[in-house]
């Protein structure tokens, strides 16, 4: 990297309005986000005309030096990252971290601050969103990347990030986010997961059993049961036991689970060919808690299957509902978790990942100490929220609406997500004066409901085609952006700083 420039450079032309953390200068040229008439660009700006290779744009001359102003869109992103190696998400290991989802697009700023405002020790996600979430907002893997991509250029973070493809599915959405550069998989096999086994009596459960894909587990039932039916762990002076039943329980719970997580591994290693990436395994959207004997058997299966993973995302006892505080008893909760950390440790080590970990404020030293750090923070809708709460302060009526309209839709868009907020606890937004508006978001009902309705707001339409909320709430954001960064800073800063505290990460 080479900082030296001209006595002339982009911060010298008068037209331009440069992000001042964005300038970087890199093999004789340099790059800055530049704002002109209102729409920002990619300005570059360097001898001769070799720094034009990959880029689009129109170029001028300055001082026997070229000017070219770039649109801020896919190509020439690309583009950039191949100038710009520190703009490439990367693998975070067993790094503390935390994915920062963004449903807008504008979100990443904000989150850049917060990270370097705790000290820089936990290891940032700053492109996240899951396939879900794409296709209720009407993004792209490569639109979120790109998006995430100029906010990093915006705030001149050089420190490394990584790329979280959220809850995928299928093959195909591996290879959708291969091919836009993400780094981390998050693979959700929960339709995979049988809850029948929790309440299954022992003709159930055997039939359960018996009807497994034992091929793609490369495995028989009777080999299976030997292995565990009579297990018995001491793990960090907790004992964890299984029995035929207990075993039975897990593997038909799990093992279809299981099978659809190696299939997936396998199909991402032979896609990735040389690229590194990083596998996170996510079974904490069901409806039944995951038990210590459970999440033995589905590590110790993984691995001997030969899948490698970085991070798991049980599901925890208590109630991670979206957006709000641990619902729970926290000693219990503790407990518990000490005991899926150990076995983490175990069997890795792999980080603990908490998933709708939004806003999870009570639970976050328990995670930090149990884990030694060994933890992964997901967030992704409580910046959607800090979204409305700037747009609460500028515009009442916008918000009023947005509030109105996502009461409307609530009962419908709740039906995939783990909420309990009730319409008739939530304020009507008559009875508030514009000054109480931004208390509804922290108020529960009201905060859950317009947390779970981005969706509708952010893609309904008029009659007439047009945009019903998106278009207006994307203008107020991009004309006040500092509004939205400060908010989004103090909000994350929060959330970031119980994981800051170093700790010793075990390891094999």
């Amino acid at each position: 990297m080479d900082d030296h420039t001209s006595a002339f450079s982009l911060n010298s032309i008068e037209r331009l309005r440069i992000a001042p953390r964005s300038w970087v200068a890199a093999d004789g040229s340099e790059y800055a986000l530049a704002e002109l008439d209102g729409t920002p660009h990619l300005a570059i700006l360097a001898a001769g005309l070799a720094h034009r290779e990959g880029f689009e744009g129109d170029s001028s001359e300055y001082e026997g030096r070229t000017l070219l102003l770039s649109p801020c869109n896919a190509h020439n992103a690309r583009a950039l990252r191949e100038r710009l190696p520190w703009l490439r998400p990367q693998p975070l290991g067993l790094q503390t971290s935390a994915g920062l989802g963004d449903r807008l697009g504008l979100a990443t700023p904000g989150h850049v601050r917060a990270v370097r405002a705790v000290g820089g020790s936990i290891a940032p996600i700053f492109p996240q969103q899951s396939i879900r979430e794409m296709t209720r907002t009407g993004r792209s893997a490569q639109q979120v990347m790109d998006d995430a991509m100029w906010g990093v250029l915006a705030e001149g973070w050089r420190d490394g990030f990584g790329a979280d493809a959220d809850h995928l599915k299928s093959p195909t959405d591996i290879d959708t986010c291969l091919a836009a550069g993400y780094t981390f998989f998050t693979i959700d096999p929960g339709e995979y997961v049988d809850d029948r086994a929790e309440t299954a009596d022992s003709a159930q459960l055997r039939q359960l059993f018996e009807a497994l894909p034992w091929a793609e587990l490369e495995d028989t039932p009777a080999e299976a049961l030997h292995r565990y039916s009579s297990l018995s762990l001491q793990i960090e002076g907790h004992l964890i036991r299984l029995d035929e039943t207990t075993a039975r329980r897990a593997a038909a719970k799990y093992g279809r689970a299981v099978a659809h997580v190696a299939q997936m591994y396998r199909h991402l290693k032979a896609a990735s060919g040389e690229r590194a990436t990083e596998l996170e395994v996510s079974v904490d959207e069901t409806e039944y808690v995951t038990t210590h004997a459970e999440h033995v058997y589905i590590a110790a299966e993984l691995q001997r299957l030969g899948v490698r993973w970085v991070s798991l995302a049980p599901r925890y006892i208590g109630r991670f509902e979206k957006g709000v505080d641990y619902i729970g008893d926290l000693q219990a909760f503790e407990d518990d978790f000490a005991i899926h950390a150990a076995i983490a440790r175990q069997y890795g080590p792999y980080k603990l990942s908490l998933h709708s970990g939004s806003d999870k404020f009570s639970v976050y030293p328990i995670a930090v100490r149990q884990t030694h750090g060994a933890v992964h923070l997901k967030t992704a809708g409580t910046s959607y929220l800090e979204a409305l709460r700037t747009i609460a302060a500028l515009d009442p009526v916008l918000f009023r609406a947005i509030y109105q309209f996502g009461r409307g839709h609530y009962e419908t868009d709740r039906a995939s997500y783990h909420v309990s907020a009730q319409l008739e606890r939530a304020p009507l937004a008559n009875e508030l004066a514009d000054s109480d508006l931004p208390a509804l978001l922290t108020q529960f009902d009201a905060r859950e409901i317009l947390h779970v309705t981005f969706g509708s707001v952010l893609t309904t339409h008029t009659e007439q085609g047009e945009a019903l909320f998106y278009d207006q709430l994307m203008a107020l954001l991009q004309a006040h952006p500092e509004a939205y960064a400060r908010n989004l800073e103090a909000h994350f800063v929060r959330h970031l700083q119980p994981f800051a505290v170093k700790q010793p990460t075990d390891s094999k």
